[in-house]
């Protein structure tokens, strides 16, 4: 495997029954690279984590993950491995410094406790029960326990799943730090902005296959896909059209109405509006 990938994946298959979860699927992720894997529910990007993570046996295809295959790994590689799962467990009756310290004895070389509650944002909660964190508490909770053993690769389930806007905001800022300091991070999220926001590349799954990995702002040709221009009419109606030169057809428009358009917007395809159209969706 290359120094440089964290994983490395080709002809991954997996089915249950006659249900084929996943259908050749050829990737790979550097190290130090955040990478968001897409995908309705149902795709495959599950199963595919969960044998990436090693929950899970593949079929056929051959998978290094750290420069091990998962299905032969040690507790050794375990320890370089950080997973943060939609919910890790409930430790009502603990505190936060509790648990962290708690956990922290499952690793050979674990990072300081403390200051992996303050580098999650709960070093005021640390001597509160985990029953009285809110969900976004609770979540971050997750991630101290996820990267206490000092992972070289974090594992991100739907992370920010309940989280209100400003939550949410905080949690990227924790990943984008966890990212500058070279964790390589892979990310499953049904947020689209989410995924714009903090991955370098995303990869879209469907029925089991991989339809395309890119940066966000290329995928599915994105930088190239025609912008909408809207503007309303003397009389109040709203007039629409798609422009490969949206710059140009607003020029247009200022000097047919000399200066101002009235409610004038210029729409880019969103990663969603692409994301949408890979997997099939009207």
């Amino acid at each position: 495997m290359d120094d440089q990938l964290a994983i490395s994946v080709r002809g991954l298959r997996k089915a249950y029954g006659d249900t084929t979860a996943v259908d050749g699927v050829d990737l790979t992720v550097s190290r130090g690279e955040v990478f968001a894997l897409l995908g309705p529910n149902g795709a495959g990007k599950t199963t595919t984590v969960e044998i990436l993570e090693g929950y899970r046996r593949r079929d056929a295809g051959e998978v290094s993950v750290l420069g091990i295959d998962p299905d032969h790994a040690d507790d050794q590689w375990r320890t370089r491995v950080g997973i943060v799962l939609q919910g890790t467990g409930e430790f009502d009756d603990l505190t936060v410094a509790e648990v962290v310290h708690h956990f922290a004895g499952f690793y050979p070389a674990p990072d300081d406790p403390d200051k992996v509650i303050d580098r999650v944002g709960l070093v005021d909660k640390a001597k509160s029960r985990t029953h009285a964190l809110s969900g976004g508490q609770k979540r971050r909770l997750d991630v101290a326990l996820g990267i206490i053993g000092r992972p070289e690769l974090l594992f991100l389930d739907e992370p920010t799943t309940g989280f209100d806007p400003e939550a949410r905001r905080e949690f990227w800022e924790l990943i984008r730090d966890l990212a500058a300091a070279g964790t390589t991070i892979v990310l499953t999220t049904h947020y689209l902005d989410e995924a714009e926001a903090l991955a370098d590349r995303v990869g879209v799954i469907t029925g089991g296959r991989l339809v395309e990995v890119a940066a966000p702002a290329r995928l599915g040709n994105r930088e190239n896909a025609l912008t909408t221009v809207s503007w309303r009419t003397p009389t109040g109606e709203v007039e629409r059209a798609e422009s490969a030169t949206p710059t140009a057809l607003v020029g247009e428009l200022a000097a047919r109405f000399g200066g101002e358009v009235p409610g004038l917007t210029v729409t880019r395809p969103s990663l969603e509006d692409i994301y949408l159209r890979m997997i099939g969706h009207r």
